[in-house]
Parts: structure tokens; C-alpha cells; sequence
């Protein structure tokens, strides 16, 4: 009957059934998702909303609403550790809860764990089986003697039977586990030290299977030390659920003396704390607070640390954060740290010996590669480079690029015919250019001149290429300094199209002659969206260019809706974008050497070094949690896109708004 009832109420429609497992996954509860199947059913079958037969968008891309109020860690304001303690000076006991409260784990579900204690073990599917196995348990124990509370014996026991799995040495790989996942909350962590500095009496009172013995455990390898008690629900077999487990502390600690009790549960450590003469101070939960905001479209196991990781970082009411940090940190961390990821991967696989982190995309990355692989110094470098130098010394080789660039992509654009040929650095072939073609200095450029413009440059093109004779020595000597010894280089680049890589190495191999190829690594590739249509198409499948988040080839709904005219691009170049001025070129100095010269900086050097602040503490972090845990977590370019979806969606304009605000200032765009 039951599963009759689901095939009826879920798999009859398909938009039913991914809209209703979609909440699920989001972790609804039964009651709730219950009472939302119902909904959708009655919306379907009696008022005809037949667009929920389509299956859910959710598989795809989710609607996230973005916190526009502020920054996001803005909604986790409280006083400081300190100040929080002293108002804790008053009562004669001080009770902690543990889980959510002194103890974070890196992930955004507790439950979540489990994936990671079955890849231990080597079981599929342990999640769902152990978390099934202590629902049982409970159920056992509370038809036996009227509560539910388990110890992780009890728990191990079922758990053994049905999987075969020794239950010694299984709670032994739980408790490793729960033991490397969990680390001090940093706002308690300045609370305890300063409440335990008072001398007064501090207890920790948790619902939990682990028991006291190992509940002490966590907090002292936590750099918590032993409370003064430890109350646990499973050695009294009462819990703060059911207000027994304040009771018996009551009873056991002193009726008479005043207790305070802080936790994140309203009911638990909220209601019942007080029902049973404790005052409630109650702390918000760091993932109930941050996982509305939080993608969910990701791999189990790598979402799920992201999400932890974020929300822990920016919710546990110890700092307050900037917009522009929590851009990078919440936006831009997961995709640098993936990013960087691919290219060490890349390098190895390649055997390459020099890796160009390419200006100005490349400084961030630079910094967050060294971070992961220290011992790589020498074999990385910041390369000058920019698409108006690039156009320039490679006029000779990629002419339909350079006219592009400095003629038909600035038309109807209020630039000057003086201010174009000024750009190209062609100011001496101005006044024969408006005397052949009739046409006036100050004269704006339009697509009806271009033509004129872009066919007196061909006619005269031996002219163009002798301007840039100095700038080509200049830059070989440059990059023969950076690639000396180098048979394979790789130069990296956030994207679009792979020009600034492909024109690099046919300068370096075909006009220079330094004998060494590169391959141009991107971020992201030309998307279906982007006017370039195939045109980087044959590099990318002659493995001359690769690209981490997608392209043609992988991620192809990411390759369709990545957008260049909904400002996509621009989005992802604000994230790495640093403020340094874009290099105009390389130039000779009259010495025998070269000098480097440089577009103005960008005005607003703090935003763009708040941004890259942010991303740089994920990876930290990021790499805290694999040292933590003892794996390197795999970051897809699926899931390291997954963040920016929401920042792309069109519900969030007034998030866009914000950002594209900072465009200019960063000279992006």
C-alpha cells in the first residue's frame, strides 16, 4: 500500500517527482515534504498547472535569491566573544551544547559524514544505511524502555547486521571520522578561553550517541580542554529534546544555583532550557543560516564540504566581512581552488616545465597555486601580457584579430579616427590615411568609415608592422628570459577564446624561434552564446587549448549558457581581475634591453585586493579541511561553476547591479 501510495503521489509525474526529491535533497523534513507533495499534486491535478509535469529545472540550473541587503555575513552580527562572555558572569554554571555550537564540521548536513566514512569503508550507499540503521535504533530502544536515545554501540550493532561490517572496527572508523571532521567553532573558542580565565563552573550538555568519554575527546583535541562535566543524552538515556537530560543536570549540578545555556536549536536549547530553569542564549546555526543562500547543485561530497566551509567561515559571528571579500571567498574560492587543481594536474600529465600565469587574471592564481604546491616557486611565473599587446606584435600572423581589435569592435564607440590610429601607436600614418580617404582627424569612428580605416591599413601593411619592429625585439627578450631552458610551457588565462595563448606561441616558435610550445590552459573556453561561434573550436580539439569549466567538448550546458552579453564574462574576470594596469607593450630602451609600459591602475585597488583576499582564505581553509581529513577533494568545473550560476540567474539583478558597479573601477569590461 505504502509504495502503491508513492507511485501514485511521486513517480506518476515526472515534475512531481524531481521538484519533491529536489526538496528532500535540501533536507525537508517528512512532515514538511509530505504536506509539499500534497501541494504540488492538488496544483497539478485540480488546478491544472500542467507546467509542473516538466521536470523540475533543478537538475540543471537553481534559483537562488542572493542576500543583497549588505554583506552576507552581515545577517550573523552579534558582540564580541568577549563581550559575550561577560555577560555570561552572572550565573553560576555555564552550559555549552557541543554539536553546531563548540564544534563545526565541514559539511553543510551532519548527516554528511557518512559519505565520507563509506568511502572508509569501502561501502556504497553507507549513508542511507547508517542513518536508517539509527532511526532503527531509536525506534528499538524507545518501544523498549520509552526513550530514544542510542549509544554508538547500539547503533553499530544493526548497523553490522546489515552490512557485515565488524562493528568494532566500523565504530572505530566513525569515531576517526567524526574526530578528523570536527574543529572548534572560532567565536566559542574566544567565549570558553574567556569564560574559563572567570573560574566559573563550565559544562557541556549534547544529545548525542558518542557519549562523554569521547565527546571530551573532540573537545580537547579541539583546544578546548575537559569541562568541568559533560552531560550526554545517551549515558542518561534523557535527552534536551525531551527537557530530561536539564532536569538531571539540575539535579545532579544544584537546584538552587542560576544556569545559563547556550545552543542553536530553538526547541532544544531555546524552549526547554527554559521550561527547565536554564537561560537560553541561542546561537544560529552557522548551516540553517547559510545554505539558503548556497548551491546545491554539486557533487554530494565536494557541495557539501563547500558549503560547510562557506557557511562556517562567514556565519559564526566572529568577523564581519566586506561585499567585495565575500564575493571571492563565497563566488570565487571553490572555482580558483579547482582551477588551480587542473593546472598543476595538467602540468604533470604534460610535462611542462614553465607555467605563465598570464596578466593581469593570472596574479591571484599565481598566488593561490603556490599556496597549494610551495614547491613549485621556480616552475611558475607572472607573465606581462595582454590581448592590445598581443594583437600588436602578432599583427603579422593574426590580421583579422588585430583589425578587430583596434578598428571594427571600437566603431560607434565615440572614438575619434585620431584616437584609433593613437591607440594602434599609429600616429604617423594619420594625416596621409585622412588625406586618402577624405576624411577629418576628429572625425568619429563608425561602421560605415571603418571599412575605409580597415582597408587603408591592409594596402599599407608593410607600414603597420615596421611600427611594431621594436616592440617584437623588445618582447623576445623578455619572454627568452622567462622561457630559457624550456621545451614545454603552458599559459594561463581565464578565457574566452584561447587568442592570447595561440598568439603567444606562434610569436614564441614561429616569429621568435625559442623552440618551445605552449599550451594555453582557460578557465573557460568560447561558449555557444559568444560571437566567436567554432572559431576556437580546432585548438581546443588539437589539445592546443584546454579548458577547465567547459567547452564544446565537456559541460555542454555550462557551454550553452555561459553568456558574454548578460555580462557572464565580466563576472568571472571581476573575481581575477588584479589592480595593476593592463600592459600596453614592450618597448626597446635604447640600451639593448627593454622597458614595460602599462595602462593607468585601477582607481579601486581595495576592492579588487578584498576580492582576492577572499579567495585566498577559501583556499586556505580548503586546504585545512584535506589536511584535516586526509584526502585531496576532487573540484569539477561542474561544481566549480555552481556558485556563479546564482550570481548569473536573472532572479538576482539587484546582486548584479552591485557588481557591475565595480566593473569600471577595476577597468573590467
Amino acid at each position: 500500500m505504502k509504495q502503491q501510495l508513492y507511485s501514485l503521489l511521486v513517480n506518476r509525474v515526472p515534475g512531481i517527482r524531481d521538484r519533491f526529491l529536489q526538496k528532500r535533497r535540501q533536507g525537508a523534513g517528512r512532515v514538511f515534504a509530505l504536506v509539499y507533495l500534497i501541494w504540488l499534486n492538488v496544483q497539478y491535478h485540480l488546478l491544472r498547472r500542467r507546467s509542473l509535469g516538466r521536470p523540475a529545472r533543478f537538475p540543471y540550473y537553481e534559483e537562488k535569491a542572493l542576500y543583497t541587503g549588505g554583506s552576507e555575513s552581515s545577517l550573523s552580527a552579534r558582540q564580541g566573544p568577549e563581550e559575550f562572555a561577560a555577560a555570561l558572569m552572572g550565573y553560576d554554571v555555564i552550559s555549552f551544547d557541543v554539536f553546531d555550537t563548540l564544534l563545526l564540521r565541514p559539511f553543510s548536513r551532519p548527516e554528511d559524514l557518512f559519505l565520507l566514512l563509506g568511502q572508509r569503508l569501502q561501502y556504497p550507499g553507507f549513508q542511507t544505511i547508517r542513518m536508517k540503521a539509527e532511526a532503527q535504533a531509536r525506534q528499538i530502544k524507545k518501544e523498549q524502555s520509552g526513550a530514544g536515545e542510542v549509544t554508538l554501540e547500539e547503533i553499530w550493532r544493526l548497523v553490522e547486521q546489515q552490512t557485515g561490517i565488524p562493528k568494532e572496527s566500523g565504530m572505530q572508523a566513525e569515531w576517526e571520522c567524526e574526530r578528523d571532521c570536527c574543529f572548534a567553532n572560532p567565536y566559542f573558542h574566544r567565549v570558553w578561553a574567556a569564560v574559563r580565565k572567570s573560574g566559573k563552573r563550565m559544562i557541556v550538555i549534547s544529545d548525542m550517541y558518542l557519549g562523554q568519554g569521547r565527546l571530551n575527546a573532540l573537545l580537547k583535541n579541539c583546544g578546548y580542554g575537559l569541562p568541568d562535566a559533560c552531560y550526554v543524552s545517551c549515558d542518561f538515556g534523557v535527552s534536551k529534546y525531551d527537557g530530561g537530560l536539564f532536569a538531571a543536570v539540575r539535579q545532579q549540578e544544584g537546584e538552587t544555583l542560576r544556569f545559563a545555556h547556550i545552543g542553536d536549536n530553538k526547541y532544544a536549547d531555546g524552549q526547554q532550557a527554559a521550561r527547565h530553569g536554564f537561560q537560553p542564549f541561542l546561537y544560529a546555526n552557522v548551516n540553517q543560516t547559510g545554505n539558503r543562500y548556497r548551491p546545491f547543485d554539486l557533487s554530494a561530497v565536494t557541495g557539501s564540504l563547500y558549503r560547510g566551509i562557506v557557511n562556517a567561515h562567514i556565519h559564526n559571528g566572529l568577523s564581519f566581512y566586506s561585499r567585495e571579500y565575500e564575493y571571492g571567498f563565497v563566488y570565487g574560492g571553490l572555482f580558483v581552488m579547482g582551477y588551480c587543481r587542473f593546472i598543476h594536474r595538467y602540468a604533470a600529465a604534460h610535462h611542462i616545465d614553465k607555467i605563465l600565469f598570464l596578466a593581469r587574471d593570472g596574479a591571484v592564481l599565481l598566488q593561490a597555486y603556490r599556496l597549494l604546491y610551495p614547491g613549485e616557486a621556480e616552475k611558475t611565473v607572472y607573465a606581462y601580457w595582454s590581448r592590445q599587446a598581443a594583437v600588436k606584435l602578432a599583427a603579422g600572423y593574426f590580421r583579422r584579430e588585430y583589425l578587430q581589435r583596434f578598428v571594427h569592435h571600437k566603431a560607434g564607440h565615440r572614438f575619434t579616427i585620431a584616437q584609433i590610429l593613437q591607440g594602434m601607436e599609429l600616429d604617423h600614418l594619420l594625416r596621409p590615411l585622412c588625406q586618402e580617404e577624405k576624411i577629418r582627424s576628429d572625425e568619429p569612428l563608425t561602421h560605415k568609415n571603418a571599412g575605409k580605416i580597415e582597408d587603408y591599413l591592409i594596402v599599407h601593411w608593410d607600414q603597420v608592422l615596421a611600427a611594431y619592429t621594436g616592440q617584437r625585439q623588445a618582447a623576445r627578450l623578455y619572454f627568452a628570459g622567462l622561457l630559457g631552458g624550456c621545451r614545454h610551457a603552458a599559459a594561463v588565462d581565464i578565457g574566452w577564446a584561447g587568442s592570447g595563448a595561440v598568439m603567444l606561441n606562434t610569436l614564441v616558435n614561429r616569429e621568435w624561434e625559442l623552440r618551445c610550445p605552449i599550451t594555453g590552459i582557460l578557465a573557460g573556453s568560447a561558449s555557444c552564446a559568444g560571437p566567436e561561434g567554432d572559431d576556437w573550436e580546432p585548438f581546443l580539439f588539437s589539445g592546443q587549448l584546454v579548458s577547465y569549466l567547459y567547452s564544446q567538448q565537456k559541460n555542454r550546458d555550462l557551454w550553452k549558457y555561459h553568456d558574454p552579453v548578460s555580462n557572464h564574462n565580466l563576472y568571472w574576470e571581476l573575481l581575477l581581475g588584479c589592480s595593476q594596469g593592463s600592459l600596453k607593450g614592450f618597448y626597446p630602451n635604447g640600451k639593448g634591453g627593454y622597458t614595460v609600459r602599462f595602462k593607468d591602475p585601477a582607481p579601486s585597488a581595495g576592492h579588487i585586493d578584498e576580492i582576492h583576499r577572499g579567495i585566498l582564505d577559501f583556499v586556505r581553509l580548503f586546504l585545512q579541511t584535506e589536511r584535516r581529513l586526509g584526502v585531496a577533494v576532487p573540484v569539477s568545473g561542474r561544481d566549480a561553476y555552481a556558485p556563479m550560476l546564482a550570481v548569473e540567474n536573472p532572479v538576482n539583478k539587484k546582486f548584479q547591479k552591485y557588481l557591475e558597479g565595480m566593473l569600471d573601477d577595476a577597468h573590467i569590461g
